[in-house]
């Protein structure tokens, strides 16, 4: 009975395959591990501290710069949690197309101060219920405004899938001066979204 554990005769080596094996080598020795564990050490502290801060600044800036430029045109990977998302877009554009109250509060609260400083008792009368009556306005603005976005964001996309949230923003985004909301205004008077 043959010896399964014996081992085999070898077969003859040939010369000429491994004369070609070498002349196909890549023509170097193989870097030890030292070699390249120094070829990819770097320090972690630049020797030059002061030109690294600065250039560290500098990438620092244009970061911000970048993302305050994204941001105030509206790109969405820059823009906040609050703003994110189609239905936010939706509620912004249509803030914007359209004149709300709440832009004129800062010009008629400039009134009402100086009105204030008038030391005739009838103008801090007239200023007071002026005041109380454009809030009043003003709040009837935004719930008509609230109401009318709850329906068009219904329609577009879906009455069950409204995010929470959209009154409050829409009647912040409202009450802003249209040069100083951000995102910028991205659409003129009047183009209301589809």
């Amino acid at each position: 009975m043959p010896n399964p554990f014996a081992s085999k005769p070898a077969a003859p080596i040939d010369d000429s395959t491994s004369e070609l094996d070498t002349a196909a080598g890549k023509g170097r020795a193989t870097p030890t591990r030292k070699e390249r564990e120094a070829a990819n050490l770097r320090p972690l502290v630049s020797s030059d501290r002061k030109a690294s801060s600065k250039e560290s600044r500098a990438k620092m800036a244009e970061s911000r710069d970048r993302a305050r430029i994204g941001m105030a045109n509206g790109e969405e990977k820059y823009l906040g949690p609050r703003d994110k998302g189609p239905q936010r877009r939706f509620v912004r554009d249509y803030v914007d197309a359209r004149f709300s109250v709440g832009e004129l509060m800062i010009p008629f609260l400039g009134v009402v101060i100086v009105l204030t400083f008038i030391s005739e008792p009838i103008f801090v009368t007239i200023g007071t219920f002026a005041l109380w009556g454009f809030l009043a306005i003003l709040v009837v603005d935004c719930v008509i405004l609230g109401f009318t976005l709850n329906r068009k964001l219904s329609a577009k996309f879906g009455a069950g899938k409204v995010e929470r949230g959209f009154r409050w923003y829409a009647s912040m985004r409202a009450v802003q001066l249209r040069p100083m909301r951000l995102p910028k205004p991205q659409v003129k008077r009047g183009n209301f979204p589809a």
